[in-house]
């Protein structure tokens, strides 16, 4: 296998895609993607510059933040996961940290290329990854704060940069209020994501929401908060003269609602299935509700 020469170490390519996380990216990537659309440009001259911006959101962004997320949890890691690439040692010393600034720098580098408004999204996409995951802040610790820092960085900031990117200016107040609304229904989709953790959160003194309202009432938190912004997006709809693409989001709601019955009976068990449909049925309505807006009235 080839591997990276660092001093006497050598870091296998595996270890540092491991690092990186490539099954993270697509939340950002979509949005990113679905910012695009809603900007409503001819996608003939924007497509090139909307890939690059793709691999930004996903690749670079992302990336950097799940490397920067794993060397602020090497300890805890290291007691519950030993296998990851830094406490397993596949990535020693600093190099952890080493590899999320430099591929901070090269995304910063990137956002820059693209544009000033994608540029202070990306700077704002950076602190809100280290304040994120490191201290005194770690949003992390607190349900509340932490699903919100990730819902805007994984949703609202990468559609705004989609649409920054394929307008040429600052968003219209249509598009930041669909990528405002879907950060807020990604708070709900993080909070599925802590049910498994619920008894090492309490343990340990991490307050997600689960281990804090407790799985039955973080639950029903959970899928009010996925619902309402997505019912507010349908009025919206309405509002700019598209009610077929109200009426198909109306379908997609109708959908998640009726899974959800089986989620509230047993979180613990059924957030990872929910997650694989139900959340699954939340992001094509996104996609739904951008090309309303490429669509116009």
């Amino acid at each position: 296998m080839t591997t990276l020469a660092v001093g006497r170490n050598r870091i296998a390519p595996s270890a540092v895609l491991e690092l990186l996380k490539p099954i993270t990216w697509f939340a950002p990537m979509w949005a990113f993607g679905c910012g695009v659309l809603s900007a409503a440009q001819p996608l003939r001259s924007s497509w090139a510059v909307a890939l690059v911006g793709m691999v930004l959101a996903g690749p670079l962004m992302c990336g950097a933040s799940q490397a920067i997320n794993d060397w602020f949890d090497r300890h805890v890691d290291a007691i519950n996961q030993p296998e990851r690439p830094i406490p397993s040692g596949r990535i020693p010393g600093l190099w952890g940290l080493r590899i999320a600034a430099a591929w901070m720098v090269l995304a910063m580098a990137v956002a820059t290329a693209l544009g000033p408004w994608v540029w202070v999204t990306a700077l704002l996409g950076m602190v809100l990854a280290w304040i994120y995951s490191a201290p005194p802040l770690r949003l992390k610790g607190n349900g509340w704060w932490g699903n919100l820092a990730v819902g805007v960085s994984y949703e609202g900031l990468p559609w705004f940069a989609g649409a920054a990117v394929a307008a040429g200016t600052f968003p219209d107040s249509r598009v930041i209020c669909l990528a405002a609304l879907y950060s807020i229904a990604t708070h709900g989709i993080m909070t599925l994501n802590d049910f498994k953790s619920v008894e090492g959160d309490l343990v340990s003194g991490v307050k997600s929401l689960p281990a804090q309202l407790g799985v039955g009432p973080a639950c029903r938190l959970a899928c009010a908060v996925m619902l309402v912004p997505q019912l507010v997006v349908i009025g919206l709809l309405l509002r700019w003269g598209s009610p077929i693409h109200a009426g198909i989001v109306v379908l997609l709601v109708l959908a998640q609602v009726a899974l959800m019955p089986r989620l509230l009976r047993d979180p613990k068990q059924q957030a990872i299935r929910y997650n694989a449909t139900g959340t699954s049925i939340l992001v094509l309505g996104m996609l739904v509700a951008a090309l309303a807006l490429r669509a116009g009235p």
